[in-house]
C-alpha cells in the first residue's frame, strides 16, 4: 500500500467516526419511547402545567372556634363604663353580634337568629325584662341569661336553648354562628349571654340588619 492509498484510508476512518459522532449528539435525531411504542420527538412533549394553590379563608385570630360553651372571643370582654355611645349590632347575614361604642367594634359574638326570617329587623332597645332561666312549653324549649329587645319578653338575647330543666339541647348549640335557626330570638354562647345580662343596661340600642 501506498503512501498515498493509507492517507484516504486515514482520511476515510475519522470522517466516518465524525459521522457517527454527530448522528448520537445531533438533538433533531433523539428520541424517546412512551408507552404504546410511539417514536416521539423530545422537542414535541407537552409542557407540565402549574396548579395553582387554592386560597383557603382564615379565621380571624382574635376568633375562638365556635364553641357555645365558651366567650366567642380569645381576649376579655369591654370594659362598658370606658365607653359613652355602647350599642348593639346584629348581622343577620353573618350571623354575629357587634358589642359597639360609636362606629368602633369593641367585641363580637357567634349568634343564631330566627329561622325563616322571624327575627324583626329593624333599631330597637332593651327592655326591663331580663332574668337567668325560662322555659316555653309552646316549643318546647328554654333558655339561661335573657334580655327583652322587642315586645317586652318576646324578642330576646340568650344562651343556646335548654330543655324544661335548664340542660342544653346540644344539637341545637353545636349550630350557634352556622345558621339561623330560633324561632325568633338572637342565640349567643352562654358566657356570652350573661355577659349581656349582667352588663347590657335597659334603654341601649339594638340595630338588626
Amino acid at each position: 500500500m501506498n503512501r498515498l492509498t493509507k492517507m484516504l484510508a486515514v482520511a476515510g476512518v475519522l470522517f466516518l467516526a465524525v459521522f457517527l459522532i454527530s448522528l448520537r449528539f445531533h438533538p433533531a435525531t433523539s428520541k424517546v419511547k412512551t408507552q404504546d411504542s410511539n417514536q416521539v420527538s423530545v422537542s414535541k412533549l407537552p409542557k407540565e402545567k402549574k396548579t395553582k394553590k387554592k386560597k383557603v379563608a382564615k379565621r380571624p385570630s382574635y376568633m375562638r372556634a365556635v364553641n357555645w360553651k365558651k366567650s366567642s372571643e380569645t381576649k376579655a370582654y369591654p370594659d362598658l363604663t370606658k365607653y359613652s355611645n355602647v350599642w348593639i349590632q346584629v348581622s343577620i347575614a353573618k350571623q354575629r353580634v357587634y358589642i359597639r361604642n360609636n362606629k368602633k367594634r369593641l367585641y363580637t359574638m357567634y349568634a343564631t337568629t330566627g329561622a325563616k326570617n322571624s327575627t324583626p329587623t329593624g333599631t330597637y332597645h332593651i327592655q326591663a325584662e331580663r332574668g337567668e332561666f325560662f322555659y316555653n312549653a309552646q316549643s318546647k324549649e328554654g333558655a339561661k341569661y335573657y334580655v327583652s329587645w322587642k315586645d317586652h319578653g318576646v324578642y330576646l338575647f340568650h344562651t343556646v336553648p335548654t330543655n324544661s330543666q335548664g340542660q342544653f339541647i346540644v344539637k341545637e348549640a353545636k349550630k350557634l354562628g352556622k345558621k339561623a335557626n330560633s324561632h325568633g330570638c338572637v342565640r349567643l354562647s352562654v358566657p356570652d349571654a350573661k355577659w349581656i345580662y349582667t352588663n347590657i343596661k335597659e334603654g341601649t340600642k339594638v340595630v338588626i340588619h
